[in-house]
Parts: C-alpha cells; structure tokens; sequence
C-alpha cells in the first residue's frame, strides 16, 4: 500500500538528499615547480683566505716561528762565522760587517688577506692596479709575533731590512705602514723593493738574489724569513723539481738560519702547477692543479 505524502515534504526530502550527495569537483594537482640545483662558482681561494683569517693555528704558526727566532738571535750575533746568505749571494766577505736580518714583507711581516678577501668575494684575480691601491691604504696589519721579534733585534744593534717584491714607487707607503704597526725602520736599505738597482747584476723576473748581493756587501746576515723560497734563494726552474733542488743544499738551515712561513693564498708554488702560464684560462688552470694533487 503507498502512501501519498504531502507535496511540501516530498520536496523537503529531496533537496536534503541533494544537500548529503554534492557533486565532486575534481583535483587538479599543483605540479612543483622544477628548480635547477644551485652551482656555486669554485674558488680555489675562499678556504684559504678564510685559514689565515680565521683559525687561531695560523697566528701560532707565525707566533711560535719568531719566538723560536728570537730565542737564537743572540747565539747566531755572538757567532762570528755565522752566515744566513747563500753562497751564490754572498758577494763579499762576511767577516767584520754589521749585523743584519732579512725579512720579506707580504705574508711574512705584513697581513694582506684582506686583499685577498675582496678577491674572493668579486671573482676577480690579482692585478697589479688595485693591489697597488690596497697597498696606499695603509691598512695591512702586522703579523703575529714579528714586531716582537723585529723589536729586539734592533734593541740589539741588529739592522732590519725588508726585501720586498712591492715594486719599488710603493717604498713610501710601505714603510708608512711598516712604521703604523711598530716594525723598526731605518737606514737607506731598510726597504728593497722590485726594481732596486744593482750594479753588475741582472735581476731575473722578480728574483731576489740582486738585492741579496747588494746586502753582502754591506751586512753579515742573521736570519732570513719568508714565505716563498724566493725569499731565501734563487729558484731557476719553477717546477716542483726545480724548486726541490734550489733548497736541497739548505735544508739544515731551516728554523736555524732560515724561517719559513705558511701562505696558501699565493705565491711561485701555484703557477709551477700549470707551467707558470697565466695566460691560460681559469678553468684550464684548475684542472691542471687538480691534475697534480695525489689520490693515494
């Protein structure tokens, strides 16, 4: 038997059942955007600089370096056959001359990683305009432990002299900046800069061995400090081989007569990598020093 509901409930009911069943509107998936992974450019420079910047193990390098100095300055003064030249650069006898230390300047007396550090962050590379323009700031600080040193050897009676490869029309704001940071400055050979002129000798690219020989002629050399062999003797082939058996003869005067300190931002050692041609791209550069790296 049906029953006949009344027409306003019948409609009721079926709007409510139209209510519980909606119609689905399909979903369309939001596709993620693909983004390509970030390459950020190598440079060989950035954990470098960031080292001699940053970690407290480089400034005790160059603390304990002239400390240790310092601690056989007077042993190597009292000594009077005591020589630090090489032999190629001891032009004139020793005996009866003043004494003297040799000191290279950047990265051996004066903190240029600042310089370095703009590199870093530019992209750029050396170039001798703006690093002539860092070195007219003034602003280089002294490295750890040598103004110590520096200090008591001229208490001493010790002349201090800087072999520099700055070229030599940048000699008045180096020793400026040499003399801001407390390093003693004296004397007309105070500063030898590249380009020095030295009678009777061919100065080689930016060899030092020139200005060695003009100091044997004047001085009874103590110490030598650097961070480039350069600063110690003449290098004739800038290889890893040649640079071996430039300090082969030498090896028993580190840490007595010679001090060798730590630059991995530069130096002869980099471009002996890739057969010192600038010339060739960045790219081809790297490869090449990553070519020379030992894997076992």
């Amino acid at each position: 038997m049906s029953v006949r509901l009344p027409a306003a409930l019948a409609a009721l009911i079926l709007l409510a059942g139209c209510s519980a069943a909606p119609t689905k509107t399909p979903v369309v998936a939001t596709p993620t955007p693909v983004t390509a992974p970030a390459t950020t450019p190598a440079d060989d420079n950035l954990n470098a600089v960031a080292w001699s910047q940053t970690a407290i193990e480089h400034d005790l390098i160059y603390m304990q370096t002239y400390r240790d100095a310092e601690s056989r300055l007077l042993a190597a003064l009292a000594d009077k056959q005591w020589d630090a030249l090489p032999k190629g650069d001891r032009a004139a006898p020793a005996t009866g001359l003043p004494p003297a230390v040799v000191l290279d300047i950047d990265e051996t007396v004066l903190d240029n990683s600042p310089y370095q550090a703009r590199l870093v962050k530019s992209g750029g590379e050396y170039n001798e305009a703006d690093w002539a323009a860092w070195c007219n700031e003034q602003r280089a600080r002294a490295l750890p432990g040598v103004v110590e040193f520096t200090q008591f050897a001229a208490k001493h009676g010790v002349a201090v002299i800087y072999i520099s490869n700055r070229a030599k029309d940048l000699d008045q704001v180096t020793l400026a900046n040499l003399r801001k940071v407390g390093l003693p400055v004296s004397g007309p050979d105070a500063f030898l800069g590249l380009g020095t002129f030295v009678e009777d000798c061919e100065q080689v690219g930016t060899e030092k061995g020139c200005r060695r020989q003009l100091i044997s002629h004047k001085y009874r050399v103590l110490m030598q400090f650097g961070d480039q062999i350069g600063d110690f003797v003449s290098v004739l082939a800038n290889t890893t081989e040649g640079r071996e058996k430039a300090m082969a003869p030498y090896m028993d005067w580190i840490g007595t007569r010679w001090f060798v300190l730590p630059n991995p931002t530069y130096g002869a050692w980099e471009p002996a990598l890739f057969n010192n041609d600038w010339t060739a791209p960045r790219d081809e550069r790297r490869r090449q020093k990553i070519q020379s790296l030992r894997f076992d």
